[in-house]
This record gives C-alpha cells, sequence and structure tokens, in this order.
C-alpha cells in the first residue's frame, strides 16, 4: 500500500469515526432533547452536561475522547508513525466539530482534541490538559480552560517538538484555531458576562 493511499484511508476512517456524535446518539437512546436546539446548540460533552445532566455528560466526554484515542491508534498501526496518527486525528476533530452524519452539525472538538493531544505529543498533552483542568476548577468556565488547552498545546509543540517543521507547527495550530473557532459564541458571552459557568445547568 503506497503513502498516499495511506493518507486517504487514515483521514478517511478518522473523518467518520468523528462523525459519530456520541452526545446526539446517547440523546436518541434516552429520549433526551435535540442538542441542536438546547443551550448552546453543540453536541459536545459540555451541552450534553447542561442539558441532561452529569452522567449522560461524562458518557459524552469519554465517548468523544475514545474515538480520537481509537482514529490516532488507527493512524499508528496503518501507517506505523506519529504522522499517520496526527492525521487521523485531526479527521476525527473535523469529523466531531462537521459530522457528515448530523448536517455537518457537531461539538467544539474540546474532547476530542484531548485524546488526539495524548496519543501524538503525550507529554504536551497531559500539561496542557492538567493546567485546563485547572483554570476550570479555578473560574469554573469550560470554554476558557478549553480554549487554553489547544493554545497551550500548540504553543508547546511549536516550540519543543516541532524542530522547525513548520507541518507540525500548522497542525498544531490548526487543532487550536479549530477549537477557538468552534468557541466564538462563547467568547462572545465572555465578553457580555453572560457566559454560564460550570454547575449551571440550561434552563430546557
Amino acid at each position: 500500500m503506497s503513502d498516499t493511499v495511506k493518507y486517504i484511508l487514515v483521514i478517511v476512517l478518522g473523518y467518520l469515526l468523528g462523525s459519530v456524535s456520541v452526545g446526539i446518539i446517547l440523546s436518541k437512546l434516552t429520549h433526551g432533547p435535540d442538542l441542536h436546539k438546547v443551550g448552546s446548540g453543540s453536541t459536545g460533552a459540555s451541552n450534553v452536561l447542561r442539558t441532561m445532566g452529569t452522567k449522560w455528560g461524562v458518557l459524552t466526554l469519554f465517548g468523544d475522547f475514545a474515538k480520537a484515542v481509537i482514529a490516532c491508534g488507527i493512524g499508528w498501526w496503518v501507517g506505523g508513525d506519529i504522522t499517520y496518527a496526527m492525521v487521523a486525528g485531526l479527521a476525527c476533530i473535523i469529523g466531531h466539530n462537521w459530522p457528515v452524519f448530523f448536517n455537518m452539525e457537531g461539538g467544539k472538538g474540546v474532547a476530542a482534541s484531548c485524546g488526539v493531544v495524548l496519543m501524538t505529543y503525550p507529554v504536551a498533552g497531559a500539561i496542557s490538559i492538567l493546567i485546563c483542568i485547572a483554570v476550570i476548577a479555578i473560574f469554573r468556565y469550560i470554554s476558557v480552560g478549553s480554549m487554553l488547552l489547544v493554545t497551550l498545546f500548540a504553543l508547546i509543540v511549536s516550540i519543543f517538538y516541532a524542530q522547525g517543521n513548520v507541518l507540525i507547527i500548522l497542525w498544531a495550530w490548526l487543532i487550536a484555531l479549530m477549537c477557538i473557532f468552534q468557541h466564538r459564541t462563547n467568547i462572545q458571552r465572555l465578553k457580555s458576562g453572560k457566559e454560564r459557568k460550570i454547575g449551571q445547568k440550561e434552563k430546557l
């Protein structure tokens, strides 16, 4: 199998795996709300947490994280090195954010990004995630911690791991920019002081 075919394979598999929206599946199985019509409209763990409760939010978080880990694992298995894992993971995040199975309306890619960063650059990923958790615990804004996570990861990878490799730098910052873009409404609410803190359940 040529390298080109391998890359196409991991991109397609990663994207399709990312397009499996755990939040929507759980909502349908439990006869819960239409996640696109409640809260932030996102299908990710934060919106599930606020609109369906802690248990379903945690399950969504784990599921979205797990599918990214699996996607990167497929990349490693098919290509045999980190490059394929990076490509597969990126495709998974894109699929999560813009899922082909759900009218291109997905989540914000935070849990999926966590899976990708830990599977590719685990030290940088772990540091970024731990700081994210600390920030959320202190300030209780999931959005702030999430955007800090991907930005810090991109900085660490660019400075300490990329060694001048432009593609690695672009990859890391693309993950960060996608997450920040998906949080654009959160940024507006933060500016206006209307952003909900963790623990504030969304009114249906």
